[in-house]
């Protein structure tokens, strides 16, 4: 039976002075970012997903953004090791969370470096931005991890942006959506729909039609409305300013064992 459990870890004291790479850094109102993480998390439970939090990690700005310190293929857990050196004492936390719930837990050794966030998987297909947090090693090591498991693994530039997931995302029947500007190579993916906004790239699969996307993108919540598709809309302002997204604020448990 498929599950559907969600990580998710609060916002430390010290969000404000998370990473920015590609974007101009902007004042963060911390009460207002646990508000909206408070509403992501209730929007998730709201649409039958059982949320689990991590240990917090205060001393780590990013630690918010749950999604970059492990992937998930079927029961297996590989750990990463986050190309950015501050934030890889996250990873512990998530470790033992997925440990507690039955998963078989891999690791990103070094040199490789690998961000949850460069990881998109459609189906067993699993795509990888190679850009600047996943090195080569990183691709590579995760490859051996997965393909034995019968993944199909697929390494995708990303130069634009910070992760392969602030570029594209997939709907439910795996047609990825990207914003043209930030997509480096749409033509590697079988079926490509632009979207009218940055954020509008950037989908939750909530089960059925639902698509968990950040509020600044009301134009593609139109287009995804017009094509039979129900947008759950949540303001995830405070965490856009640290090149935050809906897909980063949590890992989905989809295929746990029972």
């Amino acid at each position: 039976m498929p599950s559907k459990k969600a990580l998710v870890r609060r916002p430390g004291p010290r969000l404000a002075e998370g990473l920015v790479t590609h974007l101009e850094r902007e004042p963060v109102d911390h009460a207002l970012a646990v508000e909206q993480w408070d509403a992501y998390v209730e929007a998730l439970a709201a649409n039958g997903w059982e949320t689990l939090e991590v240990d917090p990690a205060d001393e780590c700005p990013d630690s918010v953004f749950v999604e970059d310190a492990v992937v998930m293929y079927r029961n297996v857990a590989l750990i990463t090791r986050p190309g950015a050196e501050s934030r890889r004492a996250e990873t512990a936390g998530v470790e033992e969370a997925v440990a507690r719930l039955g998963c078989s837990v891999n690791w990103i050794w070094e040199p490789g470096t690998l961000d949850g966030g460069d990881v998109l998987k459609i189906g067993d297909t699993v795509y990888v931005g190679r850009g600047g947090r996943t090195n080569a090693a990183g691709v590579r090591q995760l490859r051996a991890v997965f393909e034995p498991l019968g993944a199909r693994v697929v390494a995708v530039p990303v130069s634009r942006v910070l992760h392969l997931k602030s570029a594209v995302t997939a709907l439910p029947d795996g047609t990825v959506l990207g914003h043209l500007p930030q997509t480096d190579v749409p033509s590697l993916f079988p079926r490509f729909l632009p979207v009218p906004e940055e954020s509008g790239a950037h989908v939750v699969l909530l089960g059925g039609d639902r698509l968990l996307m950040a509020a600044s993108a009301p134009k593609t919540a139109e287009l995804l409305a017009g094509l039979g598709h129900d947008p759950v809309l949540v303001d995830i302002g405070e965490f856009e300013k640290l090149e935050g997204c809906v897909t980063c604020l949590s890992v989905r448990l989809r295929e746990l064992h029972s």
